[in-house]
């Protein structure tokens, strides 16, 4: 079993920042991209950000040049660095990422961390 616990989650005022991260846990052979969604209440789960095990990354146009993905492989946790937060960042922000153990190669999911931005 592989676990995904998310972290980080917080009250910020507009124009605060926060780091989330994203520890894997468990039989884990190899981890290969990971992502960040969000949830805001009552819409879809959105794609934020992606790297990839090479380093690779990809952003939301709603978050570049604000949020900043990176990884630190030897630990098995992604991060999210968020900057110049704004009310619309509010949402549930979900973990995920593709896993090799042993033969198989499965996507995981974490159970979130709720992130509030508001004065």
């Amino acid at each position: 079993q592989v676990q995904l616990v998310e972290s980080g989650g917080d009250l910020v005022q507009p124009g605060g920042s926060l780091r989330l991260s994203c520890a894997a846990s468990g039989n884990i052979s190899h981890i290969y991209s990971m992502r960040w969604y969000r949830q805001a209440q009552g819409k879809g789960r959105d794609l934020v950000a992606s790297i990839s095990g090479g380093g690779s990354t990809d952003y939301a146009d709603s978050v570049k040049d604000r949020f900043t993905i990176s990884r630190d492989n030897a630990k098995k946790t992604v991060y999210l660095q968020m900057n110049s937060l704004k009310p619309e960042d509010t949402a549930v922000y979900y973990c995920n990422a593709d896993v090799s153990t042993g033969p198989y190669l499965i996507n995981y999911w974490g159970q979130g961390t709720q992130v509030t931005v508001s004065s």
